[in-house]
């Protein structure tokens, strides 16, 4: 099932979801947009933060099932809107009241990382009842990239390391194809991410304003 309303930024860690999740809030300033991310800043996603810093070490199999916990609120939670637009949780809701909802991840990160470390049956159990976005925009990057760019941050994660990050996207793509194949009406746009971060919010620009316009002229 395809959530109507409901866009994704996916991509691997320094990929710029978050960077490009913020120029979208900027350029949609006015308009009826929701902006939101996994996990997410309620308490079951503030619990996977502490994991992904290293802080609570939980075995693989675990991982999985906790990013489908915090992703089930995420979803059909009740709606919290907290501070300037920011969707903690409630998506289902929020999309069916005629928001955009813009999220940085989603189940698709599940299966691209969980699916290395743990056996990729378990995270497709877990995520196989979620709906799907209306549109996802997948960030292609070369890890040995994108770990530059994380290499100013002053917090690293447990996942990002170049020889992981490398068969996260080998996963990525082979999830992705996966779905192109189903044809569920879930749009799936790639950009290449390594360009700069003027050249990407451009092309995001576009097509965010395509995906406004269809829905206009789908009630003409």
């Amino acid at each position: 099932m395809v959530l109507q309303n409901f866009i994704v930024l996916e991509g691997i860690d320094g990929s710029g979801t978050s960077t490009q999740l913020d120029c979208i809030k900027n350029n949609t300033k006015g308009k009826k947009f929701l902006f939101t991310e996994e996990p997410t800043s309620s308490a079951t996603g503030r619990f996977l933060r502490s994991m992904l810093k290293g802080d609570v070490p939980v075995s693989n199999e675990t991982a999985a099932y906790l990013f489908a916990a915090d992703r089930n609120e995420h979803i059909n939670g009740p709606l919290v809107i907290d501070g300037d637009r920011h969707l903690v949780t409630g998506v289902r809701e929020a999309c069916s009241q005629g928001y955009k909802v813009v999220s940085d991840r989603y189940l698709f990160s599940s299966l691209a990382y969980q699916s290395i470390s743990c056996p990729p049956e378990i995270p497709r159990l877990v995520n196989s009842k979620f709906p799907l976005p209306r549109l996802l925009i997948y960030f292609d990057i070369d890890p040995r990239v994108s770990l530059k760019r994380i290499g100013g941050r002053d917090v690293t994660e447990i996942y990002e390391k170049e020889d992981f990050l490398s068969k996260t996207v080998t996963q990525y793509k082979k999830v992705l194809d996966e779905y192109r194949a189903k044809g569920e009406g879930m749009d799936i746009v790639t950009i290449d991410a390594s360009s700069s971060k003027e050249k990407v919010q451009s092309i995001i620009e576009e097509i965010i304003q395509k995906e406004i316009w269809r829905d206009i002229e789908k009630f003409r």
